[in-house]
């Protein structure tokens, strides 16, 4: 009988391989289970990784075993306290278990699952590679330009670093040829003159410079400066892909804590798909009750500021920040969150018109997300309704945490390439 034994050193990373062919087969069951870890867990956690549940089922691997009934062993493995090579161990009896608590009568079905823990990285795999910001157009800013280092041929002066080694030899057999070429060529006319030629001391002269030559020809260097060629590069301008994401969150007093805390989950998972997926994103935060101002992420997140219910002011700043800071070299998007109360109807006409007019001619997408239950609609999403065509402006209803995850995955899911 043969024996494996495994030898090798416990390195780290010996088992990507297989780790990664094993989350292949429970990515679905982990898909599935997004909703859940949104709606269970701090959506922050996600930046350092987190854990998934998977049932065991469809998870058994092929393998071999010898037959409970013919089977039969010569030797004893180690590790056992109890029995000698030549010993009779005994079978368990048929369906004896190793269990010893007490039987249930109960027709509950469970099923077996363990624990799955990932990465940071393949954490958030799972939640956005299908997903991504529409109407992404690339556009080279005017302001600030992006340059990367191209090839751009080889040249005769630079680090030796830059030496291109294959390039060099090429050229250093070219000239190594042609210098043979023209030795040869003057080799082959003085031996042609020695055979005409009677006279000795012509032909010891003749004789002479033949040798002479012929050390020349030996004496040709493998390398010479001349030969020598380094990689050249060049500093050439790239398309600089641009974005800036208006955050606009309603923080009156009639957002509950139901409300504000679906809020931040839906912001909190805006805020990590746009900077995992994309460098150059820049983040605008907007609160509003019946005032609007831009604060820091920080105070977005966690400032527990409240008071009436006015929409317009913040989309009043959107523009006005939009004019000041950003011009038609930018991705413009922009995620609006609120429970619908408003003011008044006038309030929710004239944000109908500033997102109409004013908003929607300038940026790439916009997203409305009304924290209310479907039994009723509010003004605001009223007069949103009359504009949304889904393509460049999209409104929805969240009012549990397990709904975060399908709309958010319905508004920024992967379109066509497409311009506007």
């Amino acid at each position: 009988m043969s024996h494996i034994i495994d030898r090798r050193k416990n390195d780290r990373g010996k088992s990507t391989g297989n780790r990664q062919k094993f989350l292949k087969r429970v990515e679905n069951q982990i898909k599935r289970a997004i909703p859940d870890i949104l709606s269970q867990e701090s959506i922050k956690d996600t930046k350092s990784g987190g854990s998934v549940k998977v049932p065991v089922r469809g998870l058994e691997e092929p393998h071999f075993r010898h037959d409970p009934k013919t089977g039969k062993k010569y030797i004893v493995q180690p590790g056992n306290d109890k029995f000698s090579e030549g010993d009779r161990v005994p079978k368990p009896k048929s369906g004896e278990g190793s269990g010893r608590g007490k039987g249930s009568n109960s027709p509950q079905v469970t099923e077996d699952e363990f624990t799955v823990v990932l990465s940071r990285e393949e954490f958030l795999k799972y939640f956005f590679d299908d997903l991504a910001l529409p109407h992404m157009v690339k556009k080279l800013m005017e302001s600030t330009e992006s340059f990367s280092m191209r090839r751009a041929g080889y040249t005769r002066d630079s680090v030796p670093s830059r030496l291109n080694i294959k390039t060099s030899y090429q050229q250093s057999l070219g000239r190594q040829l042609a210098l043979r070429g023209v030795f040869e060529k003057k080799l082959k006319g003085l031996e042609e003159q020695l055979a005409k030629t009677r006279k000795k001391a012509e032909r010891e002269a003749l004789e002479l410079e033949m040798e002479r030559v012929r050390r020349q020809a030996n004496t040709i260097p493998f390398f010479e400066d001349i030969d020598l060629r380094y990689n050249n590069f060049e500093r050439v301008p790239i398309p600089v892909t641009s974005a800036v994401m208006f955050c606009i969150m309603d923080v009156s007093a009639s957002m509950g804590q139901h409300e504000k805390d679906i809020a931040k989950r839906f912001f909190t998972l805006l805020y990590i798909f746009l900077t995992r997926q994309y460098k150059n994103v820049e983040l605008v935060f907007i609160r509003h009750h019946t005032e609007a101002r831009e604060v820091s992420e920080e105070e977005f997140f966690n400032s527990r500021e409240s008071g009436g219910t006015v929409v317009a002011p913040s989309l009043k700043l959107v523009d006005k920040i939009m004019r000041e800071r950003y011009d038609e070299s930018w991705n413009v998007y922009c995620c609006q969150a609120s429970d619908g109360d408003v003011w008044s109807k006038q309030d929710a006409l004239e944000c109908k018109n500033l997102v109409l007019e004013t908003i929607l001619p300038s940026i790439q997408f916009m997203a409305y997300i009304e924290i209310s239950n479907k039994e009723r609609e509010s003004d605001l999403w009223q007069a949103y309704k009359r504009i949304s065509n889904d393509d460049d402006f999209a409104i929805r209803h969240v009012y549990e945490p397990y709904e975060i995850w399908p709309v958010f995955q319905g508004l920024f899911r992967k379109r066509s390439e497409t311009t506007k």
